[in-house]
């Protein structure tokens, strides 16, 4: 058999994994930035230890039926997949976390400990133990781990019966793990092990252990933060920074869990069987808008006349405006909602960079110059006329919207770089101005041990609003969806913790109603598109999750009807 790989042609010897190959022909690196960590097979990921030609002895399974298949439909062609891609940080994630729950397995054994959420760079680890645990027991935990990444375990998956399974974690005391494999719709279940330890995380591993030497632990109370590698430099891991404001929405919304007994995917299935799901999302929705009255207030008491609105995509920007602009006239004022893209530049007037691109996200494609000067003339009482833009001619335009603000009058200016501090300049009265950051920080976790992004979950919003709204095809949302994220990377992150005040307008019911829109579509993806990866990871991923037909007891306000539709600030 002959592959090409990295388009290296290479005749593959009976035996050898695709990690030999790899090694063989000298695409190995010490650099995280350019060492491949899985490969990429007519779109599929396969971690780098499958065996294309095994050896008599060596047996067969259906992993390698699979990667065959593949091989043939891709004409025999395998990319490699390195860290700085998105599907390469997400594999190195789930090592680097099997690295760490094996080390607590072997130090701990009897401390339950959980992945919850990733806090900017870090990712936000709990520790429940009936003693305290201190920064002594975290540098402990950091020499367990160099000790396991020395020793470069080999991470090969076992399949069990899926009740063989089941019964394993019962007696291993994982009941998250035997809570979600009930719904699991599938008669098996792939582990890894080492030692008494067994456990799974729901994607590819990188080969072994060895490769995730970049890492650092940071102490916090009542556990620590696992600190990922940089994405400026994969080859040192990232400073761990201080994000109070992020932290204190994260641990609202696990008091909101808490409130809502819904923690975790098996409980919100729990409530979808049982049909409790609708109160879930009456309480739901009334937490939402009881936030959105409290941030109102604050907006009044500061006495603040324009709110600047930003987040990434697909969090709920135009819905949340428009819930803040009700809250603030039931406390009697009069909001006037704008829009940061009405100041956007002709198009003819835009300029390639050095390599002939653009970047239409750039703050430089926003006349911030006008922007202030309107703005500066609306907060001292002056009649503004305000631009509009017309993307489809690429042209600003004056169609004769005039503002003015009286007395009760506030503005609500919604835009990407609502928080960016190039906005403003030093003749706009900061003290007028109230910054509100809005994403969709979610809190809902798989089990213990495997958490989901909060980009996937708005992912899964932008591609249902797409479909529904706007006639996009799934294979063209994901094809955008990198771009998106390195705008969002640039423009809106960094920006976060400077916020007055954060919404989080994740909904832990809202993936019940997601799947019922976005799983068809993702099934009609063939396999040769080129985002079928993403495409089968998504649906393995929502196989565990049941869908609601609840849609009836969502309200026309809801920030999810900004998604399936049915949004009453829309008609």
């Amino acid at each position: 058999m002959q592959i090409l790989i990295d388009n290296i042609p290479v005749d593959v010897q009976t035996g050898e994994s695709l990690l030999d190959i790899v090694r063989r022909t000298g695409l190995d690196s010490d650099s995280l930035k350019t060492r491949p960590i899985a490969a990429d097979i007519a779109g599929e990921a396969f971690t780098l230890n499958y065996i294309p030609m095994r050896q008599k002895e060596q047996g067969d399974s259906i992993t390698t039926f699979r990667m065959r298949k593949a091989i043939r439909k891709g004409g025999g062609e395998v990319k490699l997949i390195r860290y700085p891609e998105s599907r390469g940080r997400a594999i190195y994630e789930r090592t680097i976390l099997y690295v760490f729950f094996l080390a607590m397995r072997e130090l701990f054994s009897k401390v339950h400990t959980k992945v919850n959420y990733a806090v900017g760079p870090s990712l936000d680890i709990s520790v429940d133990s009936e003693l305290p645990f201190t920064p002594d027991d975290v540098e402990t935990v950091r020499a367990k781990m160099r000790e396991i990444v020395e020793a470069d375990y080999p991470l090969i998956r076992r399949r069990l019966d899926i009740d063989e399974a089941i019964r394993f974690f019962e007696r291993d005391g994982q009941e998250d793990k035997v809570r979600l494999l009930k719904w699991r719709q599938f008669t098996y279940f792939d582990v890894y092990e080492h030692g008494d330890y067994v456990d799974y995380f729901y994607g590819e591993m990188c080969p072994s252990t060895g490769y995730v030497n970049v890492f650092d632990l940071q102490h916090r109370p009542g556990g620590l933060f696992l600190l990922r590698p940089s994405d400026a430099n994969p080859d040192v891991a990232t400073r761990y920074v201080y994000m109070p404001n992020i932290s204190k929405v994260f641990a609202r919304s696990d008091r909101w869990g808490d409130l809502m007994h819904c923690r975790c995917v098996a409980d919100l299935n729990d409530m979808v069987e049982n049909g409790s799901i609708r109160e879930l999302i009456r309480v739901n929705e009334a937490l939402h808008e009881r936030r959105f009255a409290e941030i109102a207030t604050e907006i009044v008491n500061r006495g603040a006349r324009a709110v600047l609105i930003a987040g990434p995509s697909s969090s709920g920007k135009t819905t949340s405006a428009n819930r803040v602009a009700t809250q603030l006239r039931v406390l009697g004022k009069t909001p006037i909602l704008l829009s940061l893209d009405d100041y956007y530049i002709d198009r003819k007037y835009v300029k390639p960079d050095e390599n002939g691109e653009i970047d239409y996200e750039h703050i430089n494609m926003i006349d911030v110059a006008q922007f202030n000067v309107d703005l500066e003339a609306l907060l001292n009482g002056e009649r503004v006329e305000i631009p509009h833009f017309d993307f489809k001619t690429g042209s600003r335009q004056m169609l004769g919207r005039y503002v003015q603000l009286g007395d009760d009058a506030m503005l609500i200016i919604e835009g990407l770089h609502g928080l960016n501090p190039q906005l403003l300049t030093p003749r706009i009265d900061k003290r007028l101005i109230f910054k509100l950051y809005v994403s969709a920080l979610t809190t809902l976790n798989l089990d213990d041990h495997n958490r989901i992004p909060s980009t996937d979950v708005r992912l899964l919003r932008r591609m249902v609003r797409d479909y529904e709204t706007r006639g996009a095809t799934i294979e063209r949302t994901l094809g955008m969806w990198d771009s998106v994220k390195r705008g969002e990377q640039r423009w809106i992150f960094p920006y976060q913790e400077s916020a007055d005040e954060i919404m989080n307008t994740s909904l832990v019911y809202e993936l019940a109603v997601l799947k019922k829109h976005i799983y068809p579509l993702l099934k009609a993806v063939e396999s040769d598109s080129p985002c079928y990866d993403e495409v089968i990871s998504t649906i393995k991923f929502l196989n565990y999750i049941s869908d609601a037909a609840v849609e009836d007891e969502i309200p026309p306000t809801s920030i999810l009807r900004e998604f399936v539709g049915g949004n009453a600030f829309y008609r």
